[in-house]
């Protein structure tokens, strides 16, 4: 199983299945499709998002293959023509699950968070795969939820791992609540940066909506008005804190 602390909704995730699954979805969405533009990617055709996604899975494949502990060591993949970019692009996925799944995930290496081994690289992979999944089909037609219990941990791994300490504290909680899951989160001020800890509190806002809608409106998919409550305000105060690169 997973080498993190699992929510309880979440424990019937397999990551590895689920990087396949979501690649494999994205790839299908994407044929046929790569002038399209992708709503929550503006600069972007769907071509650049499947080259998006062939790089970084060649990249943390890469660091995982390898131990590496300096991303420069890493390669990056030459250009790939469009022809055989969809062929390229699965193939690689299902490479990048060969070496996670003979990696173990207490194994030190490279990353950008601060947990600094090959089980960071399994979970956010996880999420990688499932928000370009969703964005691929939201360009080609109406997309799938993302899984829940890969929704319920990426919440948890975001939180951890995707809040910005240098911005303004927030002055006021905010919580989390799914409508499909027993499960909530809390999000207060622990300078430097933000805390969260799981379970629903009194807050000044909430973002409140299945697994699904809650990870893609912290990686700005769902719109605020669709999903939140309370002092807005806030949740935009919230939003300086967030990466999502």
């Amino acid at each position: 199983m997973a080498h993190w602390d699992i929510h309880p909704e979440a424990v019937g995730l397999d990551p590895l299945s689920q990087i396949a699954a979501d690649s494999l979805a994205l790839a299908e969405a994407a044929a046929g499709h790569f002038d399209t533009r992708v709503e929550h990617c503006p600069d972007w055709t769907m071509g650049d998002l499947v080259w998006h996604l062939f790089e970084v899975q060649s990249f943390w494949r890469g660091i995982v293959a390898t131990q590496a502990s300096d991303p420069d060591q890493i390669e990056r993949p030459d250009q790939v023509d469009d022809a055989v970019l969809i062929d390229a692009f699965q193939d690689g996925a299902d490479r990048l699950v060969g070496v996670l799944a003979a990696a173990d995930p207490a194994t030190p290496l490279w990353t950008w968070a601060a947990q600094k081994d090959a089980g960071f690289v399994i979970r956010h992979q996880v999420q990688e795969a499932a928000v370009h999944r969703w964005d691929a089909e939201n360009a080609a037609g109406p997309a799938a939820p993302i899984d829940r219990a890969t929704a319920i941990d990426s919440i948890e791994e975001f939180l951890t791992f995707s809040t910005n300490v240098d911005a303004a504290p927030l002055g006021a909680t905010v919580a989390f609540e799914a409508t499909d899951a027993d499960a909530g989160w809390t999000v207060i001020d622990a300078p430097p940066g933000l805390s969260w800890h799981r379970g629903d509190s009194p807050a000044a806002a909430r973002v409140r909506g299945t697994a699904s809608d809650l990870l893609l409106w912290l990686y700005a998919r769902v719109p605020t008005a669709d999903v939140a409550s309370g002092d807005l305000a806030l949740l935009n105060r919230f939003r300086s804190h967030l990466s999502t690169d």
